[in-house]
């Protein structure tokens, strides 16, 4: 347990952030599952597209990463 304050609100922060990125990597799980399926629409591949790019863009993936993914969807058409 920390003792400084600054670590206490370190240890508040990282709480917070693990809450949300876990969150938030569960959504681009599902879009990519619900993309890869044999019978998905283009919707949904449009929507793994757009939840991939929020991802890259908000840290929670590196852009080649998202990049990556992005170009094995286009090519499983």
């Amino acid at each position: 347990m920390p003792n400084l304050k600054s670590s206490k609100k370190a240890m508040r922060k990282t709480r917070t952030a693990t809450v949300r990125n876990r969150a938030q990597r569960a959504a681009v799980r599902t879009a990519l599952k619900k993309a890869r399926e044999a019978d998905a629409t283009p919707e949904s591949r449009v929507a793994a597209v757009s939840v991939l790019d929020r991802a890259a863009r908000k840290g929670l993936i590196h852009r080649n990463t998202a990049a990556r993914y992005k170009s094995k969807l286009a090519r499983a058409k």
